[in-house]
Formats: C-alpha cells, sequence, structure tokens
C-alpha cells in the first residue's frame, strides 16, 4: 500500500481501539483513503481471524473498491478480496475481505443474525443515511449485543458527524484523519432559470475545456439530463473522451469512466450523483456542479415513491467539489450565484424519514422486534410509516393480525427483493410463471433495460434480444430469481402473454388502472388516484394496464411503464376483491332516490345499473336523509301548511320552525315516504295533517285562536290573512263590508293591528290602513265621492261607521229590506 494515503496516518490509533473496543468511529474527508486502506489494515489483527465486510452505499462503488484493493495487493478480483452485488459477485473460498452492497448486507444478517466466520462489519460513507445502511447498522449493534459482542464495527464517515454515531455505538472512541488537502478554486457562473439545465451546463463545459487542464466531471441530476448535454456536445475535438457515468450503465462503460483514458485523451465525465463519494476518477481537476439532485422521495398519500429533482444539499455540493482536489489543486464551476449557496439545505435528508419501509417493517418482524423503533437508530422511523407498512404488508399477507410475520411473509423476505416484488414472485411462483415475473423484476429494478418504453412488453421483448455484458447479468439475475421463486416448473421460456400483466399486477394492485376518456390519455386506478398517459402511446388503446411504475403528483402521476391487462384477467385475479355494492342515494336536483347496483375494483366501476330490488325501507332513509341535509324547501308545501308554519311562528309557537322541524324528521317524515322514490310524490294534505300532529291539539287551538287563518268581516265574510305581507298580518276586502265598524281590528297576544287592504266593489285598491276609525273620519269623504262617480250603484254612506255591512247594491238591499 502506498504510504501516501492520509488515512495510513490514523491506521495505528484505530487498531489499536479496536484491539480493546468492540466498535470505533472513523471520520475521514474524501480522498483520505478510507474505503481501500482500512479493511486491509486489519487483516493481520489477532482478534481478525475470519471474514470483513466492507460495506458500500452503491454497486459501483462497491466493485471499483474491491478492484482497487486487490490491485494494490497484486490480485484479481475474487482472491483475498472480493465483492458481492446484487447483478455481479466476484468471490472464492480464499476471500477475506468482500465488499457487499447495504441491502446485500441486510440480507446476509437476516439469514445469518450470529454472521458467522464475519470478525468485522465496515460501514462506508455512513453520513449518507441510506435505509439500508441505517437499518444495517441498527442490526448489527443488536447482534453484537445479543449474539456476537466479538464483532468489532466500524462507521466510516466523510463528514464531521461522527460524536452521533459514537454515542449510537456505545459511545465508542473516534478517531479523525485530516486528511489531505489541495487548493480548490470556486467559480460560481450563475444560472438563468429559463434556460434548460443541459444547455448552461453545455455552455459552462466549453467554458471550463477553454480555461483549463485535466478531466472534468460534470454532475447532472438524471441520465435523462446527461443525455440531453451529450447531444449538445458531439461536436467536440477527438481530443476530449466523453463518458456517462450512472447506475444502469454496464460494467464496462463504468470502469472507462473511472479509469484513464488508453489513448492518453482529456477525460469529460457526465455524471449523476453516484460520482459524489466513495469512487476516486483519476486525473479529474475540474468539477462542474448544476445544483441539482434527484432523489426518491415516497408520497404517503398517494402510496408511491416519485423522483424528484431539487436542489442539492450544502453537504452534497461540497463533496462535488472536492472531487476536482482529490489528487491535486482543482477548480470547480458553480452553475448559481456564490449567494446562493447559504440558501440551499444543510445536508440530504435521511432516507429513513420519507422512504416506503414496508422491507424495513418486514424485516424487523422477522428480526423478532415487533416494533422497529425499538431498534438503534440515529433517527427511528415514523411511527405513521411504518403504521403504514404494516398495512401493506397485511395486504400482501406478509403480516398476521398482530403483526407477526406469515409464512408467505418469510417466504418474500428470503428474496432479495423489495416485498411487492417478492411477493410478486412468489405469487407467480405458485401459478407457474415465475420466469416472466423475475424478468419483470429485473426490468423495473434495472434502469434502461430494453429502452425506456412505457410498454413493458416492448422493453421485454428488446432486452430478450439484447447482447450486452449488463443485458446478459440481468437475464442471469432473473434466472436466479426463478429458482428462488420455488414454484411450479411447467413453464420454460415463457410467452408475454397475460402473465406480464399478470406479475405487474400481484405487485401493484393498487395500481391497476382503467382508461377513463377516449384518447387514453388519464387513467383512474384501483387505489383512486388518477394517472396521465401519452395518448401517442400504443397504450393508449388499451382498456385495462397494470401500472409499474409513475412519476409526479399523486394526483395526476404520469405512467412511466405499464402493461396491457385484459379484462378476463381482472376478474380472474381479482374475484376476491371485486365486491357487488348496492348504493341508494338522494338526487337533490330531482328530489329522487337513485337506487343503483354496482361491481366494485376498488374505486374502478366494472358494471353499474338501476336497482329495481332496491330496499323500500333504505329507499325511504334516503329520502328522509336528503331532506335532512337538503334542506326543507325539497318538500312540496302545499300553500296551506305554509300558512299553518307561518301562523304558528305569529303565535310563538316553535314546534314547525325549520330546526325543530330537522330536529324530529326521523317522527314525521318517514310515514310520508314510505312505498315512494320521490318527494314529490307525498300528498299535499298528509303534509298538513303532520304539521298540526306536531303541534298538538292544544297548541293548535291557541294557534287558531291567536293567529287565526282568516278574517270575518261585519258583513259575514270570510277572508285569509296573509302573515307573510311586509308591514304585518294583511287582509284583502271590500271596504263596504267594514261598514259599522268603529274600532280596527287586531290580532294576536300584542293585539297587532291587521294592515287592511281595502278594495272597491271591483276589487280595484283605494286604501291601506292600519287605523280605520282615523280613516273613516279623515280621507274617507273624498274616497266616497270619487267612489260614487264610479260605482253609483254601491253605498257609499257619509258615515261609515255607523251604517250597515253589505256587499250588495243599494237595490239589492233595499229589495231585501221590503221583504222582511
Amino acid at each position: 500500500m502506498p504510504d501516501a494515503l492520509p488515512i495510513h496516518a490514523v491506521l495505528p490509533d484505530l487498531l489499536n481501539v479496536l484491539r480493546t473496543a468492540s466498535n470505533a468511529v472513523l471520520v475521514a474527508p474524501p480522498g483520505a483513503g478510507k474505503t481501500t486502506a482500512v479493511a486491509p489494515a486489519l487483516l493481520n489483527e489477532d482478534w481478525c481471524g475470519g471474514e470483513i465486510l466492507l460495506l458500500s452505499p452503491r454497486r459501483i462503488a462497491a466493485r471499483a473498491a474491491a478492484e482497487r484493493m486487490a490491485a494494490l495487493a497484486g490480485e484479481r478480483p475474487g482472491a483475498t478480496f472480493g465483492y458481492s452485488t446484487r447483478m455481479d459477485s466476484k468471490r472464492s473460498a480464499a476471500t477475506r475481505v468482500t465488499v457487499v452492497t447495504e441491502g446485500i448486507f441486510v440480507n446476509r444478517i437476516q439469514a445469518d443474525p450470529e454472521l458467522t466466520g464475519v470478525s468485522a462489519v465496515l460501514f462506508d460513507e455512513v453520513h449518507e443515511r441510506s435505509l439500508d445502511s441505517d437499518f444495517g447498522l441498527a442490526l448489527a449493534l443488536d447482534a453484537q449485543a445479543g449474539l456476537r459482542p466479538d464483532l468489532r464495527i466500524v462507521a466510516m464517515s466523510a463528514t464531521l458527524d461522527g460524536a452521533r454515531f459514537s454515542q449510537l455505538m456505545g459511545e465508542a472512541p473516534v478517531i479523525e484523519s485530516e486528511g489531505r488537502s489541495y487548493p480548490l478554486d470556486l467559480r460560481h457562473v450563475g444560472r438563468n432559470a429559463e434556460n434548460r439545465i443541459e444547455d448552461l451546463m453545455a455552455a459552462a463545459i466549453r467554458r471550463a475545456l477553454g480555461e483549463t487542464d485535466g478531466g472534468i466531471l460534470a454532475f447532472l441530476p438524471g441520465v435523462a439530463e446527461i443525455e440531453r448535454t451529450a447531444e449538445r456536445l458531439t461536436d467536440l475535438d477527438d481530443a476530449i473522451a466523453l463518458h456517462r457515468l450512472h447506475g444502469s450503465l454496464d460494467p464496462a462503460a463504468q470502469r472507462a469512466a473511472i479509469a484513464p483514458d488508453d489513448g492518453g485523451r482529456r477525460k469529460l465525465v457526465l455524471a449523476t450523483a453516484i460520482a459524489e463519494t466513495s469512487l476516486t476518477l483519476d486525473g479529474i481537476r475540474v468539477v462542474i456542479d448544476s445544483g441539482l439532485a434527484r432523489r426518491p422521495r415516497y408520497d404517503r398519500a398517494g402510496g408511491m415513491t416519485r423522483l424528484v429533482t431539487e436542489r442539492a444539499s450544502q453537504a452534497a455540493v461540497t463533496q462535488r467539489a472536492g472531487r476536482a482536489a482529490r489528487q491535486g489543486p482543482g477548480i470547480a464551476y458553480r452553475l448559481w450565484e456564490a449567494a446562493a449557496t447559504a440558501g440551499l439545505p444543510p445536508f440530504d435528508p435521511p432516507e429513513i424519514l420519507e422512504a416506503d419501509l414496508s422491507a424495513l417493517t418486514l424485516d424487523c418482524a422477522l428480526w423478532g422486534v415487533n416494533d422497529p423503533r425499538s431498534l438503534c437508530w440515529l433517527d427511528p422511523p415514523p411511527e405513521a410509516a411504518v403504521a403504514e407498512a404494516r398495512q401493506r404488508l397485511a395486504t400482501l399477507g406478509a403480516l398476521d393480525g398482530d403483526g407477526r410475520p406469515t409464512a408467505h411473509g418469510a417466504r418474500i423476505a428470503r428474496l432479495p427483493l423489495p416485498p411487492r416484488l417478492a411477493h410478486m414472485l412468489v405469487r407467480a411462483g405458485e401459478g407457474g410463471f415465475a420466469d416472466v415475473a423475475a424478468e419483470v423484476a429485473v426490468l423495473l429494478g434495472e434502469r434502461g433495460l430494453g429502452g425506456s418504453d412505457a410498454d413493458l412488453e416492448q422493453r421485454m421483448r428488446r432486452w430478450r434480444g439484447e447482447r450486452g455484458r449488463r443485458a446478459t447479468a440481468a437475464r442471469k439475475l432473473a434466472a436466479r430469481w426463478t429458482g428462488l421463486a420455488d414454484g411450479k416448473r411447467e413453464r420454460q421460456a415463457a410467452p408475454m402473454d397475460d402473465s406480464l400483466a399478470l406479475s405487474v399486477a400481484l405487485a401493484f394492485p393498487d395500481r391497476v388502472a382503467r382508461r377513463r376518456d377516449a384518447s387514453g390519455e388519464r387513467w383512474l386506478s384501483v387505489s383512486g388516484r388518477g394517472f396521465r398517459l401519452d395518448p401517442a402511446s400504443p397504450l393508449a388503446r388499451s382498456e385495462w394496464l397494470a401500472v409499474a411504475e409513475t412519476q409526479g403528483s399523486a394526483a395526476g402521476a404520469r405512467i412511466l411503464s405499464a402493461a396491457p391487462f385484459d379484462a378476463d384477467a381482472i376478474e380472474s385475479l381479482f374475484a376476491d376483491r371485486i365486491e357487488t355494492r348496492r348504493n341508494v342515494r338522494f338526487d337533490p336536483a330531482s328530489g329522487a332516490v337513485v337506487a343503483e347496483r354496482a361491481r366494485l375494483l376498488g374505486a374502478i366501476r366494472l358494471l353499474a345499473g338501476p336497482d329495481s330490488d332496491a330496499d323500500p325501507a333504505e329507499i325511504a332513509d334516503a329520502l328522509v336523509a336528503g331532506v335532512r341535509d337538503h334542506g326543507l324547501a325539497l318538500l312540496p308545501w302545499p300553500p296551506a301548511a305554509a300558512a299553518l308554519r307561518t301562523r304558528a311562528a305569529f303565535a310563538g309557537e316553535t314546534a314547525l320552525e325549520d330546526a325543530a322541524l330537522i330536529d324530529r324528521i326521523d317522527e314525521w317524515l318517514p310515514p310520508l315516504v314510505t312505498g315512494k322514490r320521490r318527494l314529490d310524490r307525498i300528498e299535499p294534505q298528509a303534509l298538513i295533517h303532520a304539521l298540526e300532529a306536531l303541534l298538538g291539539w292544544d297548541s293548535l287551538q291557541a294557534v287558531n285562536r291567536i293567529a287565526p287563518r282568516q278574517f270575518t268581516s261585519p258583513a259575514g265574510s270570510s277572508h285569509e290573512i296573509d302573515y307573510t305581507a311586509d308591514g304585518g298580518p294583511r287582509v284583502e276586502l271590500r271596504v263596504q263590508a267594514l261598514f259599522g265598524l268603529a274600532d280596527h281590528p287586531v290580532i294576536g297576544r300584542n293585539r297587532v293591528p291587521l294592515v287592511l287592504s281595502l278594495t272597491s266593489p271591483a276589487g280595484r285598491p283605494i286604501q291601506t290602513t292600519r287605523d280605520l276609525p282615523g280613516f273613516w273620519a279623515g280621507s274617507w269623504q273624498a274616497v266616497a265621492r270619487e267612489m260614487r262617480g264610479r260605482y253609483p250603484k254601491h253605498p257609499w254612506p257619509d258615515d261609515p261607521a255607523g251604517a250597515s255591512a253589505t256587499l250588495r247594491t243599494k237595490k239589492a238591499d233595499a229589495r231585501r229590506s221590503e221583504s222582511r
């Protein structure tokens, strides 16, 4: 090993600590050499007779670390130094140091809690706070406390948060390496928000090529931005070797991006955040940082994880810039203003606070821990997220009602897959199409295989025909997973009939979706969430889709991958979930009850129609509820009923007020709607009788006395009193009917004067008054003179208060008098 690595200065301190203590925390900045120097230094320690596991956050970093250690030892990978990732493995019986991804370690310790034959576990880049890293450390500490007190655990971090890890690990000693410091020149380019990031990046790259020497590493948020930037740089000089670096590349392309160029050309590497830590890219002297990162964010409302492009954290941009000064003085171009750096979030949030915790919750249950929060965490998992994960696992049949793992849960946990995909593989094995399900799992886990088409069938066909190293490794992985399914073996190289869609639907039953419009753009999922699809996609012609991946907000997420689904397959697969629901609902617009019978798969209505056999009692209840919810105005009140309510209010009786009627609606309305489907079928007289019954005999008599329905004139005629009129209760009648009346008529407890609307014999208004004696004594004479000319046949006495009331003409009165 070369002595130039800064980590060698503190390795003696680390070795001394581990000779007497089980745990240690090593803080060393990027480039100090901790990834490749610590594990080899432990091999000759007396306590280290077994294997050392070095955990790496990414497959590319795990492979590179193992290859680097092997090269420094003069060996080939797989001898003393090996690695194991999901897609690749090189190790042998002679392997003493195995670099593994964090997920592989979690599976290994679950299968063997004692970690038989393992002397030490080194957690590299723990500051990244991935879910698997946090969980792996929690399990290792739990195993150490209960089963393996001799197990050495070292947490290695590139940032100065060692004190928190020290406390978590039982006040473990903290060893710090100062690292190697080279001058770093920060140049802030700024950014116009209106310009696309790939345009800005391409311009910055051209500027850096002209201003600097050495390799260039450009950080972009994702593969799409990398490809668009590369398109803008196709005219670069042949002396520039352009490389891409992201997780979906095949290993050969990744190695080429990391290693020096064979032809001595100047390297330009377009990379995602995968190049922030762990990897050392030889010859890089310039970093160009977009300041953006793409991270998974779990949308708890939508039940799905989506990729979000957001600003990188201060810690991340510091790591990125440091890449330029790992091997000598460097320059970092930043596509933002210098003052904006302070506005960046200080750190990336720990994944455990934002991730889907289904796998963690199931693994904890199998570990014997019902509550994941009881393990040792820097940040315990949110209680709401754990509860949601338990519910999802129960739906998959992985946990029982008490939260204990079922036999099915144990089977899916043994598979190196997330619970949804593991469930899919197990059930597909039982159905005889594990081979297709395994291919689906690989396609969904390995971005870029078979292209990026939303149609999974097209992607699978292309992948099956690809002959590259990555495609071949992926097919071998699918074959291994098929064997792990341990199901039926009748089929080989299964055709892509409904098996692909069935596989996706098994994994994501809540995302099965049905088309909502003719264009195929809008879709409704079983969970009730809306999806969107490019109408130009061949999938848009399908009626049903088994949706695997989406991106965007839960209310209108874009479908990234799906397979067409046959309606018959829907009926078969979800027979136990399809329910027939009879729905009786009130329609306030028509005042009627609509009775329907529907077959539903979650939020999707498969079939619906009228329900002629709806329960009459349920219909009556719906009518009553409709009036309760939408108001009494929906009832067909006859004028007499409305008048009775008004008179009761005038009389001070509250029993017929809106609030009182609603409060007692279950008492008086059900008998009126029994056997009916519409409110307008209620008989008017029945409503009047219902109101009278609510008042009761005594109160009804009081209302009739205090607020009589009619006024009887001295002439013996009866006239309806309008209690709703402006100015108070009003009665309209011919003035001759009031002759002989010296006092103004009053009603009610407070002797309210009736408003008298007096008319001529022809019914035309001649006077409105609340003071009849004043009218007789005042303006009557003028009215009488005018009326005598218009209606000479009718009496218009000078003293109406002393005259006899009559509705007849003068001749008719005279004849009547003669006949007596």
